[in-house]
């Protein structure tokens, strides 16, 4: 009874503050532009790993300096963001060889950006806090990546849905200009 309840109030913190996370948005953004299983499968991975990480590092994840890791980020979003306003729509050619590289970018993509975008995070932080505090690791991991799963579901069914109806110059310009914001963003400190 007490795992449970322990698992459920995790869940719902890491759940509540993903939602307007970056690495939320990520995944959403790349799901307008990308097949929905790799970018979920990227970013799976990488909240898995993430999650795994925080909860290993307990209370001592928060020593790494944030700052360079914000910045990092930033530039790898900035240089995401010039590699989508110039790359051509139809990047996915005809034929299987084409479908599987398209499917291993979009993987390899949502899940550097992912893993990126998370190292630092708030709720890499809150789970490294739960875990330190609890002594709970496997039920802190298993909340707090279910959670992470969920949201990101959640963003690449939006995103999916939106890159369908959207036109495909339109959503690649308009991915280029989120991501160049957030990559902004994490370089000068706004989150």
């Amino acid at each position: 009874m007490i795992a449970a309840k322990l698992f459920l109030s995790i869940f719902a913190v890491i759940f509540v503050a993903e939602l307007p996370d970056k690495t939320a948005l990520s995944a959403l953004v790349l799901a307008t532009r990308h097949r929905a299983l790799p970018v979920l499968l990227g970013a799976a991975a990488a909240l898995t790993i993430q999650s795994a990480v925080a909860v290993v590092a307990g209370s001592l994840l928060s020593l790494l300096p944030p700052r360079a890791v914000h910045i990092g980020s930033g530039v790898l979003f900035l240089v995401s963001a010039i590699v989508m306003w110039v790359k051509h729509a139809d990047e996915v050619t005809a034929g299987e060889g084409g479908k599987q590289a398209g499917f291993r970018q979009a993987l390899w993509m949502s899940f550097s950006m992912v893993f990126l975008a998370e190292w630092g995070d708030l709720t890499q932080i809150a789970t490294a806090g739960f875990a330190a505090r609890t002594g709970r690791p496997v039920i802190v991991f298993c909340a707090a990546t279910a959670a992470l799963w969920a949201v990101s579901a959640l963003a690449v069914a939006i995103g999916n849905r939106a890159g369908r109806l959207l036109d495909a110059k339109l959503t690649k310009r308009i991915a280029a200009v989120l991501f160049a914001l957030i990559g902004i963003a994490m370089v000068t400190g706004l989150v």
